[in-house]
């Protein structure tokens, strides 16, 4: 797409915006050059050098850009499983059950199970009611069960 729209020459901020891992960097550097497109770093001077001592500490930077990205990454795994352990859960949709009118749909299911009615039937009375789940227009049995029985919401 680059070449087909006659770009010669790119600007970057640093080559930590083009890429984080080193090999990568690298291969795009090699592949540009290949195909005579000019990489302007605001932040590191001469890319194309193919001086050994300008080589040398473009991939060391492009070392660290990718030492940062990983301390990034483990960074955050860490505080996700840190989250996890505190509050049970910190990824995805928000559980039904979370907002204040879903918390009444389930005192509802609730109410319908300690009659005895199973999930089926529980989902037909909800829909008949008017009551409707998040997404979708029906409740439905399997729906209800996975509400009930804790998947799909905050216990």
């Amino acid at each position: 797409m680059i070449l087909a729209n006659g770009v010669k020459t790119i600007l970057v901020e640093s080559l930590g915006r083009l890429a984080r891992e080193l090999f990568i960097q690298e291969y795009i550097l090699r592949d540009m050059k290949k195909r005579g497109i000019t990489l302007v770093s605001v932040t590191e001077p001469d890319l194309g050098s193919t001086d050994p001592t300008r080589e040398m500490l473009r991939q060391i930077l492009g070392a660290v850009h990718q030492y940062e990205k990983n301390m990034i990454v483990l960074k955050l795994r860490v505080a996700r499983q840190r989250m996890k352990a505190k509050q049970g859960r910190c990824e995805g949709a928000k559980p039904y059950g979370d907002r204040p009118r879903e918390k009444a749909v389930i005192a509802r299911m609730n109410e319908l199970r300690a009659t005895g009615l199973g999930f089926d039937k529980i989902a037909e009375r909800l829909n008949a009611e008017g009551l409707k789940p998040r997404r979708g227009e029906r409740w439905h049995g399997l729906t209800v069960n996975r509400t009930l029985t804790g998947k799909g919401r905050v216990l």
